[in-house]
């Protein structure tokens, strides 16, 4: 039987789910507070579309990056949107490196990234990227990039044909359950559904904390800062490649991108936000800052990762530390290659009680409201297995 759903925000993942809501007869509105979709975490991100290399076999990263990777391709190819297979390249630099390496391999092979190579041989590894430098390194060749609030716009336009609404310039302000059903309330109007699946990304645990949800995980904001190469040195990237990442932290370095628009991007790095959607450093939130340092977790993060902050940080306020990053890679890059800032993005990450970051997908359930929790990257990838995963576990009929 068909059901008034309301989505809160209008991202990528949200947009996705009134989508397949709306295609089998729901009654869908997604409420969004900016003037345009995909204004956050969706339209700052680099646009790739991740085959799977780094995620624990068998974790929701895993299964639904997967799944999402072949649906996105299948969207772009049916709408005729621009999705290019660029490649990807996850290169050790020196020894020190080579059992991280293995350890991707690894995964990579357990979930299945389709035609993964190893390469042991620096010749292979110059036949692919001319400019890498490396001692190994593993290849995944249908690694992607596309431009994923086009896609976000294709999606909502999908949901208006099938009936859904979309209102922008509606933040929500307050959700209350009244008799099984739920209402959310915004400055322009109230409504009133029969299920309510949040998707706030940035604001997920200020909207959880509406309908009494735990409040943890919390959202520790993380801006991610990317330098533009310039246009005359672009052919010393051919796809992208990639450190190999630290397994402490859920980032996965400085790396090169080529863009769907033949743009190449350098970043991006991992400092902390002082504003929940603070993509500047003169953007602060005394309120969100000082949420973040009483959080009973950020003694033991600070403790634990405090060189890794003045790193990111150092490397953020000094440009020839950044550059020294990227070099590494492409030891003929020159500082002047990187031309300017070309724009951040702030990641959602879900912080425990513990002071621990949470790696995976996490969904919760108050009442007749979902709550998403964690969906940073590889959301974007998997947005649309997300919302078939949200709808057979928590929206059918067997899930209530």
């Amino acid at each position: 039987m068909p059901e008034r759903v309301g989505i809160v925000g209008g991202g990528i993942v949200g947009v996705a789910l009134a989508r397949a809501l709306a295609a089998r007869g729901d009654e869908v509105t997604v409420l969004e507070k900016e003037g345009r979709l995909a204004e956050h975490q969706t339209g700052h991100n680099s646009g790739v579309v991740h085959a799977g290399l780094y995620y624990a076999p068998g974790s929701l990263k895993a299964t639904l990056c997967a799944a999402g990777r072949a649906s996105i391709r299948e969207f772009c190819e049916q709408k005729g949107l621009p999705y290019r297979q660029v490649g990807k390249l996850v290169v050790a630099v020196d020894e020190s490196e080579v059992a991280a390496l293995d350890e991707i391999e690894r995964r990579s092979i357990e979930n299945r990234v389709p035609d993964l190579a190893r390469i042991d041989d620096v010749q292979q590894l110059r036949d692919i990227e001319p400019h890498v430098a490396g001692i190994a390194a593993v290849h995944s060749p249908h690694t992607a990039v596309v431009d994923y609030s086009t896609i976000t716009e294709a999606m909502a336009q999908d949901v208006r044909a099938d009936g859904g609404r979309i209102l922008l310039g509606h933040e929500v302000t307050a959700m209350t359950v009244e008799g099984g059903k739920i209402r959310v309330s915004t400055p322009v109007s109230d409504h009133v559904f029969d299920r309510v699946v949040v998707c706030a990304g940035l604001q997920s645990d200020v909207v959880a904390r509406f309908v009494g949800a735990d409040p943890s995980p919390k959202i520790l904001p993380f801006r991610g800062e990317y330098w533009e190469l310039a246009s005359e040195r672009t052919d010393l990237v051919n796809g992208m490649i990639y450190p190999v990442p630290d397994p402490r932290f859920p980032f996965l370095g400085v790396h090169f991108t080529r863009g769907v628009y033949d743009n190449v991007h350098v970043g991006p790095n991992a400092v902390p936000a002082l504003a929940r959607e603070g993509y500047r450093w003169l953007t602060i939130s005394p309120r969100d800052t000082w949420e973040s340092l009483r959080w009973p977790g950020a003694p033991s993060l600070a403790k634990k990762h405090w060189r890794m902050g003045i790193d990111e940080i150092s490397g953020s306020l000094i440009k020839p530390l950044y550059f020294r990053k990227a070099q590494r890679f492409v030891p003929e890059l020159r500082m002047s290659d990187l031309t300017h800032k070309a724009g951040a993005g702030v990641r959602a990450q879900a912080w425990g009680r513990g002071g621990e970051l949470l790696d995976d997908f996490a969904v919760d359930q108050v009442g007749p409201v979902t709550l998403l929790r964690n969906a940073p990257s590889p959301a974007a990838t998997s947005s649309i297995a997300i919302a078939d995963y949200v709808i057979e576990h928590y929206l059918s009929s067997a899930a209530a």
